[in-house]
């Protein structure tokens, strides 16, 4: 039997609770470290609900109460806790405290590994067959995530055709309006939401197309809808979003599919280079 973390449980479950449960859910996303050897009296405190939505929320996610669900997340953190302590003591006697440069490294290091988790790979693994089964492809990100969403773009229309990129002039409906039920969107979302990647992806979902988000955790407005949601958490301390862990990731997808489909590929990159030989897109 698959093991589900608390995240993905509570992710799974969050379209069926009631809004004071939510606000339960959300607490517990942003606090977890902080959260969990409350009670369940302090957690509703610090989450303006009453106990008893503490409680119910426990059950609406499966458990047998709330110690039950409690016990959970220390389990997952302690496991977290004690793979991040074996890589500091490896990590060379750096003052990860104290050092800005050094702690911005670390958590992105953090981040990186934390991507090699079972459900992570299970969850690039399917971004990878639905992208390579798809018949058409629409990438949007726009502000702070355009970036990762043009790499991504040109990295994927190496690999395959039929990859279009939402510019910020927002064609974003013309190209929507030529899709089919074999089609993807992925859209980049990253704080501050932009809301107009969010109209976007209500859309999609709306129409019935498959939604792929590439976002900071799995509640923010496009990951809580999405069919598939791939995160890199913001660094909590700072606000800042690095764009250095989310192209780490989008590299994932890219060599997954090119082990995946190298046939098709191959042919798609010489129809390309004989382009980029006859008109000289190179200096070489």
């Amino acid at each position: 039997m698959e093991i589900v973390s608390f995240k993905n449980l509570v992710r799974e479950k969050f379209p069926l609770l009631s809004a004071g449960q939510k606000k339960v859910a959300n607490y517990l996303f942003e606090n977890l470290d902080n959260s969990v050897f409350k009670t369940a009296f302090q957690i509703g405190k610090e989450a303006e609900v009453s106990e008893t939505t503490v409680i119910r929320l426990s059950y609406a996610l499966g458990f047998e109460g709330f110690s039950k669900m409690q016990a959970k997340i220390q389990k997952e953190l302690l496991r977290q806790n004690h793979t991040e302590l074996v890589y500091r003591d490896e990590s060379l006697g750096l003052d990860v405290d104290n050092d800005p440069f050094t702690k911005q490294i670390e958590h992105g290091v953090h981040i990186l590994r934390n991507l090699l988790n079972h459900e992570n790979v299970q969850e690039i693994w399917k971004t990878v067959d639905k992208l390579i089964q798809a018949d058409q492809i629409i990438i949007v990100g726009h502000r702070i995530s355009f970036s990762a969403a043009y790499w991504f773009s040109y990295s994927l229309s190496c690999l395959r055709e039929n990859v279009n990129l939402c510019t910020t002039a927002g064609d974003f409906f013309e190209k929507f309006c030529n899709l089919t039920n074999k089609s993807v969107v992925v859209v980049f979302s990253f704080p501050r939401y932009a809301n107009e990647t969010i109209r976007i992806a209500n859309c999609a979902k709306e129409q019935g197309i498959y939604l792929i988000s590439v976002t900071d955790r799995l509640l923010s407005p496009v990951g809580s809808i999405s069919d598939i949601t791939l995160t890199t958490e913001e660094n909590v301390e700072t606000g800042i979003n690095s764009t250095a862990p989310v192209i780490s990731l989008l590299d994932l997808i890219i060599t997954g599919i090119f082990e995946k489909d190298k046939k098709r590929i191959q042919v798609h990159q010489q129809k390309l280079e004989n382009l980029y030989s006859s008109y000289e897109v190179f200096n070489e």
